[in-house]
């Protein structure tokens, strides 16, 4: 699969520098990348047999748990094109405040 945008990622990473959980963020954020990168997911099927954490919601959107839980990773997926494509990424509580199948 295809990831847009990794910078994304990295640029939450930052937001994070001082507070406890950076490295173990940085370093579930890089595992996450290189497993979806190697991944070719045709349905969301695909991605629930790699994933079974993972919730699947409407319009080919994904949220994925990030360090136990802490953070969550919302992305938008065209198994077609095999592109991922990062929506939100955030602190549990921050994304109990967006719409995940809006942003």
């Amino acid at each position: 699969m295809r990831i847009l945008s990794r910078r994304a990622l990295r640029e939450f990473v930052e937001t994070l520098a001082g507070h406890r959980d950076q490295e173990s963020v940085r370093a579930a954020l890089r595992s996450w990348y290189a497993v979806v990168k190697k991944a070719a997911w045709k349905e969301p099927a695909d991605l629930k047999k790699q994933y079974g954490s993972v919730s699947i919601l409407k319009d080919r959107r994904a949220v994925f748990n990030i360090c136990g839980n802490k953070y969550r990773l919302v992305v938008k997926i065209n198994y077609v094109k095999g592109v991922v494509y990062i929506r939100f990424l955030g602190s549990h509580a921050a994304y109990d405040a967006v719409d995940a199948e809006e942003v």
